[in-house]
């Protein structure tokens, strides 16, 4: 086990070699045009199989924020993507944005997200995502779990090591470092909004509204995801600097006016 120990340490300290929006150390093993390729063709992919919104007015509204969101991100941002919206007829309440800049709004969010300020911060939040490369650092992560699979393998570790090391891996790095990628979203995706002119304040109230939805959700220490409370906990510390940067945007002329009727 200190052999395989010193393996994996070895590894990531050869690649944790860039910082994410927020200065926190990356471990990411892919390019950038790799990463934007391979989302590009996933977003095509999807495109094909999932049907598409035939109703304008939902397709106007999503471009409507999407657009205001895109244009708050700093020039290089803006330009070193081709950035698309798609809308998908589906009851699911989600979203995506994948590297490459392609962003995908299923209308069962409309239910949720019931206002243009609600549907600014998941998209804001989804941005937050590409911005942060972390599809990069979660694709560098399970590579690098496999790496170390194959090299206790290759060491002789027993069954009950490899065990060990697949459950700590998952639960001591892995989930962490995931919840820790939605937090950093959140935190980018607030700020984002608020720059386009959106109210921060109802991202606070999509959460609300998002917990009423759901159902039962395994103990945060288990779960990909911040628990609901601690979101909206961590969202309310950033309102008072996200208002700042509303009220400067709508001095500026920023008022949204996005609605779906």
């Amino acid at each position: 086990m200190r052999k395989l120990s010193a393996v994996i340490t070895l590894l990531l300290s050869l690649t944790a070699c860039t910082s994410s929006p927020l200065d926190r150390r990356q471990v990411v093993l892919y390019s950038d045009a790799d990463m934007a390729e391979q989302g590009i063709r996933s977003y095509r992919e999807m495109q094909a199989e999932i049907p598409t919104t035939t109703d304008a007015k939902e397709l106007q509204y999503v471009q409507c924020v999407a657009n205001y969101v895109v244009a708050a991100l700093d020039s290089e941002d803006q330009s070193r993507f081709d950035w698309e919206v798609t809308v998908f007829d589906n009851e699911q309440a989600n979203a995506f944005a994948l590297p490459g800049g392609k962003i995908g709004v299923y209308n069962g969010l409309f239910s949720v997200a019931v206002n243009q300020h609600q549907l600014a911060a998941v998209m804001a939040h989804e941005v937050g995502h590409v911005l942060a490369n972390h599809s990069n650092e979660r694709a560098s992560q399970s590579t690098l779990r496999n790496v170390g699979v194959a090299a206790a393998q290759i060491l002789g570790a027993s069954d009950t090591a490899l065990q060990v090391f697949d459950v700590g891996s998952r639960y001591g790095i892995f989930l962490p470092f995931n919840r820790t990628q939605e937090s950093e979203a959140d935190a980018i995706g607030v700020i984002l909004m608020a720059e386009a002119g959106f109210n921060p304040e109802e991202s606070i109230n999509l959460w609300v509204n998002m917990s009423a939805d759901g159902g039962p959700r395994p103990p945060e220490l288990l779960s990909t995801h911040p628990s609901p409370s601690s979101r909206m906990a961590e969202l309310r510390r950033l309102m008072p600097p996200a208002n700042a940067l509303r009220d400067s945007a709508n001095s500026r002329g920023l008022n949204p006016d996005c609605i779906l009727s």
